[in-house]
């Protein structure tokens, strides 16, 4: 999608979903990896996954922008714009916006560790090393042991 492509895209969700018209910048930022977009209240700018449109289809990317464009209309207006504020979470309702985000299939795909319980054999799968001598099972309190690496899809919810 090109830039220009993108900036009618979002115009067109802003009238349609918001009845104003989104006069300000956005763009795409390739180094965004923990979230499918973000607005930036000091410069008046939406930035963008690309890998969102990628991954997970025009549905999910829409959804992205109708989210950020709750954020800049809200500050626009001089309202409550974060997350937590009563205003936003209205008008995520109102506009049928998603609160959160997918994760993007390819973060779900990890490298897990998986520990194994001398005593009572139960499995544990972790993305990260965990020091055996201080951590010990959560069922009966055996020593933890690596077993292997693996390479698998798992979603950590």
């Amino acid at each position: 999608m090109q830039q220009s492509e993108l900036e009618q895209l979002v115009d067109d969700l802003s009238v349609t979903y918001f009845k104003k018209p989104f006069i300000d910048y956005v763009n795409f930022n390739q180094r965004l990896r923990t979230t499918g977009g973000r607005y930036l209240p000091s410069v008046r700018r939406i930035e963008l996954n690309p890998k969102y449109l990628e991954e997970l289809g025009m549905n999910e990317f829409i959804g992205i922008i109708k989210h950020e464009l709750c954020h800049y209309h809200l500050h626009i207006a001089g309202k409550g714009y974060k997350h937590g504020d009563k205003e936003f979470k209205q008008l995520l309702k109102e506009t049928n916006s998603p609160r959160h985000c997918q994760a993007l299939p390819t973060t779900l795909q990890k490298s897990l560790i998986e520990y194994v319980c001398h005593e009572c054999g139960q499995h544990y799968q972790r993305r990260r090393k965990i020091d055996l001598s201080k951590y010990r099972c959560g069922k009966c309190q055996g020593r933890l042991q690596k077993v292997e690496v693996s390479k698998t899809f798992y979603n950590f919810k």
